[in-house]
């Protein structure tokens, strides 16, 4: 499947989840579909996913807010200008400015190309990212799903996913990640809106228990 998630498609995918499975109908007549979150594509967007990798969402949209009043969207020739008094500033540890800086030379030094990705199959891109360093499976699935918006990645590592899971299917104990994998099947050609639908389930949760 080559169309991208879009107002139209998300509709799509989730009444076709919803036809498929009973607790996707259920909270999808509930709740509803969330607002279709995306990103832009590019090294700006990567950059940020990576700062949003064990950090809280609001330490992450603080450090990315002191980027983005930097430079927006963050060109890698510019981060490449950048001190370890503004890392430190920004609240970059020195790990992820490292990662951001391997990836820019990447870009401005070697050629990588995030317009190439686009244009390749979801697992040719993920192993193209994946070779970025600071760049796992976890952080090529996102970027696939909110910048791409490819409609069929299943990011079973991601907390938010798995939580939302365990809720929506009333599950014991949370699956592990073979589990995820199977369940997921069921679920193509849509998983990426199986994975934004348990997202905005699990959010609802959590702020009607802070209510």
């Amino acid at each position: 499947m080559t169309v991208k998630i879009d107002t139209k498609t998300f509709k799509q995918g989730a009444e076709e989840l919803a036809r498929r499975d009973k607790d996707f109908k259920r909270l999808y007549e509930t709740i509803g579909l969330p607002c279709l979150r995306s990103r832009a594509t590019g090294y700006g967007s990567i950059l940020k996913i990576i700062n949003a990798q064990q950090v809280s969402v609001a330490a992450a949209k603080a450090i990315n807010g002191r980027l983005d009043a930097i430079e927006k969207p963050m060109r890698p020739e510019t981060f490449l200008t950048l001190t370890e008094k503004q890392f430190k500033a920004i609240g970059l540890s020195r790990q992820k400015a490292a990662y951001g800086r391997s990836i820019a030379e990447a870009v401005v030094d070697e050629g990588f190309s995030f317009r190439r990705v686009a244009r390749m199959n979801d697992e040719d891109a993920i192993t193209a990212l994946s070779s970025l360093k600071g760049v796992g499976q976890w952080t090529a699935e996102v970027y696939l799903l909110f910048a791409l918006r490819r409609p069929d990645l299943w990011p079973v590592d991601d907390l938010g996913v798995i939580k939302g899971l365990t809720h929506l299917k009333e599950l014991a104990q949370r699956p592990n990640r073979d589990q995820m994998l199977a369940i997921g099947k069921a679920w193509r050609p849509w998983r990426s809106v199986a994975a934004r639908l348990l997202w905005h389930h699990i959010g609802s949760v959590e702020s009607n228990k802070k209510k």
